[in-house]
């Protein structure tokens, strides 16, 4: 499609960008050089770093990306995002209890590792409360009580912590960001977003089927059953992977859709390579932000991308409004 090729250079130069910034100055060739090489404080800093932050942030812009355009194309709503069925404040929420309880200080993959865990917990609650002959609607109310759940549970260890130091980092973290990641980080998460990205992949025929109804797609051959078990699989595996590794991001898997929808020719199949690779570059760009607004304080990521998300959303809105 003609929008991958434009959509993968710019990722590209958002990739390399986002290596080239920082606080350790230094040119295009020496940066490269230190990279490649490996060698002294700036071959640290380039691989140790700037690298694993950028593969990130690709990783989970394109997670969070995909995840969006599989939600919205299987609900067959626009408004629908991967938050919505609870896996990434299920996850949220298994890292603020390994933040409360001091098995994240003790051991240094236990947060991620426990978010991972309240991701996996919300997807075996999400498959009993909707059950498996439950449809769109089901999975919306089981995941929309899921996330109820464990949002007043986490404002509830918030309230109760006796540590103030431990609120403190629960919040912070809760705002979503890249810095000090490692590639263990990278590791831990890339298997998970890797299978759920298969399951998604797979998803194209049935998303498009379903765009003319449950009825009709089913008459076409589409296991309904088995295509919501694939979708909430991936979405639960791309969204937990990315919650854990880099906090609570929004907006990414509902504007970045949204933006692309009509390049795609408004195909949900289609849409799904689009929205990953747009996902990415958004993140990024973000996180490209972070480092150039406020360089000498901690700007979060998941707050720019708010602040990015919120107007364009906005936008679109009053765009099609005007459009009508």
């Amino acid at each position: 499609m003609k929008v991958l090729l434009p959509l993968s250079a710019l990722c590209a130069l958002l990739m390399l960008a986002s290596l080239l910034i920082g606080p350790a100055g230094a040119g295009l060739g020496g940066s490269l050089a230190a990279l490649w090489s490996g060698e002294g404080a700036l071959g640290l800093v380039m691989r140790e770093i700037r690298a694993p932050r950028a593969v990130l942030g690709l990783l989970v812009g394109a997670s969070l990306g995909l995840s969006g355009a599989a939600m919205q194309g299987y609900l067959r709503n626009p408004l629908a995002e991967p938050g919505l069925i609870g896996v990434s404040a299920s996850a949220a929420l298994g890292a603020v209890i390994a933040l409360q309880t001091g098995f994240a200080t003790a051991f240094v993959l236990a947060l991620p590792i426990a978010a991972l865990a309240g991701a996996v917990l919300a997807v075996g609650l999400i498959l009993i409360m909707a059950g498996p002959g439950g449809g769109s609607l089901a999975l919306i109310l089981a995941g929309v009580a899921i996330s109820a759940l464990a949002g007043a549970l986490t404002s509830l260890v918030l309230n109760l912590s006796p540590n103030p130091f431990a609120a403190n980092e629960i919040v912070f973290w809760m705002m979503g960001s890249l810095a000090d990641r490692s590639w263990l980080h990278v590791a831990i998460a890339a298997p998970f977003m890797a299978a759920g990205a298969a399951m998604l992949w797979g998803a194209g025929r049935g998303l498009d089927a379903l765009t003319l109804g449950e009825d009709a797609a089913a008459s076409l051959g589409i296991d309904l059953p088995r295509l919501r078990l694939r979708l909430v699989l991936g979405v639960a595996a791309m969204v937990g992977a990315a919650t854990a590794v880099a906090g609570a991001i929004g907006f990414v898997g509902l504007v970045v859709p949204h933006l692309l929808r009509g390049a795609v020719g408004a195909r949900p199949g289609r849409l799904l390579a689009a929205s990953a690779l747009g996902g990415a570059a958004l993140v990024l760009a973000a996180d490209i932000a972070v480092r150039l607004i406020l360089p000498g304080r901690d700007l979060k990521l998941g707050v720019v991308m708010a602040l990015i998300g919120a107007p364009v959303f906005l936008h679109l809105i009053w765009r099609q409004r005007r459009g009508r």
